[in-house]
């Protein structure tokens, strides 16, 4: 059993997810795989998705199926396929009915989000994976990471989005 000391409670997802975004980088995600090995994940890439309202995210097309997890409590994880080969690791923020959430972009060493699927052998049996008590996946807290050590962009790939592809909900750890 790993100790759980250091496991970010649901309760640190259960923000506001432009809060709760910067505060992630730095943090670990831990992935225990199959064979049993465990092994530590700097997070240093991610991007915001803020709701129905932003037209990037897969809640503005209204709660179906492939969505219903990104309108449950923050902490757990909402997994998609793109491409029919990349499975693509978000983690839901907020409250109950506000669907809003983080994509998983670079951990240390690994760049974008579909090679980060593929590094933590990730399928869509992680889809709802509650991150306060799974033991595959779980985020572990670490020292804050200074502001001036984080910069924003716009996010990547959403042209389709018309003004929200402009915010600069993509952050990333220097």
């Amino acid at each position: 059993m790993q100790d759980s000391s250091f496991r970010l409670s649901a309760g640190f997802f259960q923000r506001d997810v432009l809060t709760v975004s910067p505060e992630l980088l730095g943090k670990k995600l831990i992935r225990r795989y199959p064979n049993g090995f465990i092994q530590h994940y700097t997070i240093t890439e991610l991007e915001a998705y803020c709701g129905v309202t932003d037209l990037a995210c897969h809640a503005s097309k209204g709660r179906t199926k492939r969505t219903e997890i990104l309108y449950h409590n923050g902490g757990v994880v909402y997994m998609y396929l793109i491409y029919g080969m990349y499975w693509m690791l978000n983690i839901v923020t907020s409250i109950e009915g506000d669907p809003q959430a983080i994509l998983i972009r670079g951990v240390e060493d690994t760049e974008g989000p579909g090679r980060i699927g593929k590094l933590l052998q990730l399928d869509k049996s992680f889809y709802g994976e509650d991150l306060s008590t799974s033991q595959r996946l779980w985020v572990e807290n670490v020292p804050a990471i200074a502001p001036a050590d984080i910069i924003t962009t716009p996010r990547i790939g959403i042209d389709y989005a018309g003004e929200w592809a402009h915010k600069p909900w993509r952050f990333v750890l220097l």
